[in-house]
């Protein structure tokens, strides 16, 4: 049995990386045979800091 290879993806919940996690788990990437991990990351939108006065 091969190693997996473990495949991190950055906004996974965007239209991209839904597409691009599909081709991943499906084989289609990296080849059916190879075993993988994925790991999701999705950034929290960054909140708008209060600007500093002078």
């Amino acid at each position: 049995m091969k190693t997996p290879v473990r495949v991190a993806v950055t906004g996974a919940a965007g239209q991209i990386g839904y597409s691009l996690l599909f081709r991943i788990a499906s084989g289609e990437m990296l080849g059916k045979d190879q075993p993988v991990i994925l790991q999701l990351l999705e950034l929290p939108l960054e909140k708008p800091r209060p600007r500093s006065r002078p």
